[in-house]
């Protein structure tokens, strides 16, 4: 992923978390990603590597 790509994805996880949304459609993949919002209100690791982890699972999360 270029930094690019994660600036433009960061942008858009900020918003719909700022909405109340647990999920956004990944411009580049079409994947759907769950948001920071929705780990939280789960309240626990999945331990699946998730994009935003809250949890500190992912090293790599953004």
């Amino acid at each position: 992923m270029t930094e690019k790509e994660k600036t433009i994805i960061i942008e858009i996880h900020d918003r719909t978390c700022y909405e109340g949304k647990e999920f956004y459609r990944d411009p580049f993949t079409r994947n759907l990603v769950f948001t920071k919002t929705k780990h939280l209100r789960r309240g626990y690791c999945c331990k699946n590597r998730c994009r935003h982890c809250p949890y500190g699972f992912n090293q790599d999360a953004l």
